[in-house]
């Protein structure tokens, strides 16, 4: 059976929406983005523990923190970063989340990104060693400008820190928008996965539509993951645009319905 997840902020600002959709549409996990308009480093401990327990009573549990960590600037406050590793470990710890999405911090416009490989190290080097102290994993997404934007320095990340409290979110659509070829990147990635962003899109136009209908080649990676014996989270990212509906509750449930016809396709159960 697969595990599904969602960025339920994509739905609603409001919480009982977004649990109610969710459960609508048979997804029982959420990656925690956002809540009332708030994102989740913003959220206070009481907040948190009564997210906890409205999607307790609709049994939905917690894949992921969806921290904005490491979409950071490489000459600000890197006390910051490591207060938030703090907040977002102790929500995920709340929560019984098992991973912290975060990403690789902007590399400067007209910058080569090498030349800020060792700050970067350095940087999540120190955030991974705050995880390793927990059971949570931090799950590196790979963004467009970030140094972990290209599926060889996402290998770069993972086997230079090499550790268990740190590992790769694969997303389609991210590397199709920064022209890589997303199944040379599965091959490379595959044996550091944590769990997939569920989006794609197409090159030409670059356009955000559900899983299976564009470029990112989200049937075959998902068919070989699930024959390497893949049972992690499915967590659906759905960006879309009004053209698949005109609430976020429609426009989840075009993102789902994808998801689910490409399950089917490769022959796994939701």
């Amino acid at each position: 059976m697969a595990k599904l997840s969602a960025f339920a902020d994509e739905i609603s600002k409001d919480l009982d929406e977004q649990l109610a959709t969710l459960k609508a549409n048979g997804v029982d996990h959420i990656e925690l983005r956002g809540v009332w308009g708030k994102n989740v480093l913003k959220l206070t401990p009481l907040e948190v523990r009564d997210i906890r327990h409205a999607a307790d009573a609709e049994d939905i549990g917690f894949s992921s923190i969806g921290s904005p960590l490491g979409k950071f600037p490489l000459d600000g406050n890197f006390q910051d970063q490591l207060d938030g590793v703090k907040i977002a470990l102790e929500y995920a710890s709340v929560l019984d989340a098992p991973f912290i999405r975060l990403f690789s911090y902007y590399v400067p416009k007209g910058e080569s990104a090498a030349d800020h490989r060792a700050q970067i190290l350095d940087w999540l080097g120190q955030l991974t060693a705050e995880a390793e102290k927990t059971d949570v994993v931090l799950a590196h997404e790979n963004e467009s400008g970030i140094y972990g934007d290209t599926g060889q320095r996402c290998l770069d990340l993972v086997t230079s820190l090499d550790s268990a409290s740190f590992g790769c979110i694969f997303d389609f659509a991210n590397f199709v928008n920064d022209g890589e070829d997303v199944w040379h990147c599965w091959e490379l990635l595959r044996d550091h996965l944590t769990y997939f962003h569920i989006k794609d899109m197409t090159r030409n136009p670059k356009k955000i539509v559900p899983a299976g209908q564009g470029d990112g080649d989200v049937a075959r990676i998902l068919k070989d993951a699930f024959a390497r014996g893949f049972d992690g989270y499915l967590s659906l990212e759905p960006h879309l645009k009004e053209e698949f509906g005109a609430t976020g509750a429609e426009r989840f449930k075009a993102s789902a319905d994808g998801l689910k016809a490409v399950l089917a396709a490769v022959g796994h159960s939701v």
